[in-house]
């Protein structure tokens, strides 16, 4: 019998494993199922494992409730969570079908701006010149009051404006700018956000709808994040992003529950207007935006196509400046009147709204590994043990279901082997946050992530977090090793001990993954090198020779040469004609077996603009073609443990 759920959830997902991920009907049994188990559990493990006992001390059973007020949180998460990917949706068929409105609305772009160099900055203001689109106006907002960038704006063709002071940071520039701009529409790029020349032909049809006030779009990278970076898994694992942007904000749109991220949106002027500009009162002006639009009648809407390519963060500290942003100003929204517990939002948008998951994954998984060590040094049980069949009726087929439904729903986004210590890793910096955040929700000024030349200062440790990680570590393996000698063990070798143990390892091995996320990884590259696969012409004297342009970066590019070509371009300069570039002079700088790697010379700024928005057109990735399979994942993991 205690196999029996463990049958039922094999057999269902068996059945419903080919089905369309688009099926409603299937999509809401896939959620509901996991749910329905953790209810079943959580009820069991009240009833049977949480009341006290006579023989408990205060303090372990205080701890036995403690767990399972914790699991109650995770049970939150997890049903809000499935609750949101019940559904889905996709509006590139509306899109597709939207005509341009006429006459033509005048748009203004905007690019806020503080402290990002010019390798940065370049790239997002020469494709935003760019984008197609006649009656468009590229307005760069430097708050950081930079003369040299005044002055590649001029030379670029771009508007560019500051102001006498920097108060309420991203949401006051924007509001500064809108006392200059005309546009009935305002599109708007972070600094590091490369638009695709179509961006506007592709969004600004769904504003035909007058209840539309924004526009979002997602949010991709063309370079490595840190949790790529420093376990080695760029070509095994996509970035720590994609699950949100290609899966939950697709199906926060069904539940009419999109929200504004900041950048690679657009916004109806009106719309902003009726708000009274963009608010002020938090640190993520972006969700606040939509919470006082929906009040006003307007919604945010997600459009999930690749229409601009910008930097993830860079390094562990920009990976934390960017959460503890969020996680501040998803917190400080629960005390404003704007937020999702004022006034004005109907119970669905509260819950959708509510920030469920800063609130709770951060507690949850520090008990996860607290759990195992409370046991071993200081003999408390969890919970009242009942025996291992128990465990197999009730718990097992919730983690299974659970397991099942995230591959079904999210497919390679997601992996325990990843997602495990990437929470524990983030959990020690940003546990505190959430708790300084709901003591003192407001004062912290808005930090800028660090981007470009200035993010990554050589190879940095985070001491903290490395700290933190190796002492809960050693806690485990000092627990494990004194239970092993009978004369030293806290616990008895009875049927929960192996549990414990398993747990223990398991533990072992998520611990010794999230200290690797501590180092910084190397980057080898100033430029990320775009996949191109196409055919381009090399120019020997007055001989033309087809190559393949195997990739390219705006500072250089590989080629795969034809056999006659061995032996060729070691030293002298030649060219190179690239489709929508053009004839470009290149520096061969090494050949091997058939491949010759060589930089760019550009004749001109035109030219050297035209590769910007060639390489970041959307049309490229930086991720090589190759399987993203479960074994790629392992052996990059067993490669950067065993090997560096």
């Amino acid at each position: 019998m205690a196999y029996v759920p463990l049958l039922v959830v094999t057999v269902f997902f068996l059945l419903v494993w080919d089905s369309q991920r688009t099926d409603l009907r299937v999509r809401q049994m896939v959620c509901l199922l996991p749910v329905l188990l953790c209810l079943q559990y959580l009820a069991w493990r009240l009833f049977s494992t949480v009341w006290p006992d006579q023989g408990d001390s205060d303090w372990s059973q205080s701890w036995i409730w403690g767990v399972w007020g914790v699991e109650i949180l995770a049970f939150i998460e997890v049903a809000v969570f499935l609750l949101i990917m019940s559904r889905t949706n996709t509006r590139s068929a509306q899109a597709d079908q939207h005509r341009m409105p006429s006459p033509l609305p005048e748009v203004d772009i905007f690019i806020p701006t503080y402290n990002e160099p010019l390798d940065v900055l370049e790239k997002t203001i020469v494709a935003a010149a760019a984008v197609d689109y006649p009656h468009k106006t590229v307005w760069v907002l430097d708050d950081g009051k930079r003369d040299w960038l005044r002055q590649f704006c001029e030379e670029t063709g771009v508007r560019y404006l500051t102001r006498a002071d920097n108060s309420h940071a991203k949401a006051g520039n924007m509001n500064h700018a809108l006392a200059h701009a005309q546009g009935q529409f305002i599109a708007v790029f972070d600094a590091d956000f490369v638009p695709a020349k179509n961006f506007i032909h592709r969004t600004l049809g769904f504003f035909e709808d007058p209840t539309i006030g924004i526009v979002q779009t997602p949010q991709h990278f063309y370079n490595q994040d840190p949790i790529q970076t420093n376990l080695g898994l760029m070509q095994a694992y996509p970035d720590e992003q994609r699950l949100f942007f290609d899966q939950m904000a697709a199906s926060r749109d069904a539940w009419q529950a999109a929200f504004c991220c900041g950048s690679c949106s657009i916004m109806r002027r009106k719309a902003v207007d009726a708000i009274g500009g963009i608010p002020t009162q938090s640190i993520t002006e972006d969700l606040l935006t939509t919470l006082v639009m929906l009040r006003k009648g307007y919604q945010t809407i997600y459009l999930n196509e690749r229409l601009s390519m910008g930097l993830a963060a860079e390094s562990i500290e920009g990976f934390f400046v960017q959460r503890e942003r969020w996680c501040r100003g998803a917190i400080q929204s629960l005390f404003l009147p704007a937020g999702p517990l004022g006034p004005g939002l109907s119970v669905m948008q509260r819950i959708l709204f509510f920030p469920t998951s800063w609130l709770t994954q951060y507690a949850v998984r520090l008990m996860l590994i607290a759990i195992p060590l409370a046991y071993l040094l200081l003999g408390w049980l969890p919970f009242h043990f009942t025996d291992s069949a128990d465990m197999v009726f009730y718990q097992l087929p919730v983690f299974l279901s659970f397991f099942l439904a995230m591959r079904w729903l999210v497919g390679g986004h997601f992996s325990p082997l990843v997602s495990g210590p990437v929470g524990v890793f983030a959990s020690f910096r940003l546990g505190p946050t959430v708790l300084a955040s709901l003591i003192k929700p407001f004062g912290q000024p808005f930090k800028v992530t660090p981007k470009g030349s200035d993010a990554v200062q050589g190879r940095q440790v985070d001491l903290f977090s490395l700290g933190m990680i190796l002492t809960c570590m050693a806690l485990t393996l000092v627990g494990l090793l004194m239970n092993v000698v009978p004369e030293l063990a806290v616990v008895p070798h009875d049927e929960f001990f192996p549990i414990a143990m398993f747990w223990s390892m398991l533990n072992v091995v998520t611990l010794g993954l999230a200290a690797l996320l501590c180092f910084e990884g190397p980057r080898l590259r100033k430029e990320e090198r775009f996949w191109m696969a196409e055919p381009a012409t090399v120019h020997d004297g007055e001989t033309s020779i087809p190559v393949e342009l195997i990739d390219a970066s705006v500072g250089g590019c590989k080629l795969a040469l034809p056999e006659t070509a061995n032996g060729l371009f070691k030293k002298d300069k030649t060219s190179l004609t690239v489709q929508g570039v053009g004839r470009v002079t290149i520096q061969p700088v090494r050949q091997h077996h058939g491949q010759l790697a060589a930089t760019f010379e550009y004749s001109s700024q035109a030219q050297r603009h035209a590769m910007i928005c060639k390489l970041f057109s959307g049309r490229y990735s930086t991720v090589a073609p190759t399987s993203s399979s479960t074994r790629l994942l392992m052996s990059s993991l067993w490669e950067k443990t065993f090997h560096g």
